[in-house]
């Protein structure tokens, strides 16, 4: 595998990278890799672990950066990744927050939700009246 990957690094090297390149990362998905807002649009969040709950105390990489955080399938240490789909399942925006951020957060759901039109579907975890009050009048302007 090396004589196709001659710069391949190890998977020590590898966690020790993941902090530096996260941001460049982040910021090419966000200029090049993103569909258009067509009228219908999904949105929905995901656990990203960290490490496994025995060893959130030992862990090193994401440290101040990760929190413990509360899902449907139980608690987990890590990041939360929220996601913007249109009709045909094409990334629209996404936003990365700590484990601990509520998806009805006001903050990190007018993020998301700018520069759209149209119909926004999300799951039960979205609802509240604040979310409704703030996406009634963006789309009732455009």
């Amino acid at each position: 595998m090396r004589g196709e990957f001659p710069d391949l690094v190890s998977y020590n090297r590898f966690v020790e990278l993941q902090r530096k390149v996260f941001i460049p990362f982040v910021l090419f998905l966000k200029l090049i890799c993103f569909g258009q807002c067509i009228g219908i649009t999904y949105v929905d969040s995901t656990c990203i672990r960290v490490c496994h709950n025995k060893r959130i105390r030992r862990n090193k990489v994401f440290k101040g950066l990760a929190e413990i955080g509360k899902s449907v399938m139980g608690c987990f240490f890590g990041f939360k990744l929220h996601l913007l789909c249109n009709e045909r399942g094409e990334l629209v925006n996404f936003y990365l927050t700590k484990g601990n951020v509520d998806d009805r957060n006001q903050k990190v759901f007018s993020v998301l939700s700018k520069g759209l039109f149209g119909k926004l579907y999300a799951d039960k975890g979205y609802i509240s009246t604040s979310l409704f009050e703030i996406t009634c009048c963006a789309f009732r302007k455009k």
